[in-house]
């Protein structure tokens, strides 16, 4: 069974960085996307970034210029490097793969910024 966990969230203040950290374990396979997604209270879970095993990548408008999505195929990991942090980045953070038709979810992680 594929598990996806994630780390690296925290408390960070305004200006700040973090890197995100999505480990899958289940599987040989290379997925054909890993990515990043957000939700904050009381809004929808939207896309972050992702990343194929081709190596195309795709951004938020809203992260453009501060997020760097990568991965390592061969360890099944996806990262993501915030930086220049805003508050409105404040977000449970969620760690999604695709493997063909199947798609998996992470646990999330917490991404709290303050100003």
């Amino acid at each position: 069974q594929v598990q996806l966990v994630e780390s690296g969230g925290g408390l960070v203040q305004a200006g700040g960085s973090l890197r995100l950290s999505c480990a899958a374990a289940g599987t040989v396979f290379s997925f054909d996307a890993m990515g990043w997604y957000r939700q904050a209270p009381g809004k929808q879970r939207e896309l972050v970034a992702t990343a194929t095993s081709s190596g195309s990548t795709d951004y938020a408008d809203s992260v453009k210029g501060r997020f760097t999505i990568s991965r390592d195929n061969a360890k099944n990991t996806v990262y993501l490097q915030m930086n220049s942090l805003k508050p409105e980045d404040t977000a449970v953070y969620y760690c999604n793969a695709i493997l063909g038709i199947l798609d998996y979810w992470g646990q999330g992680t917490q991404v709290t910024v303050s100003s």
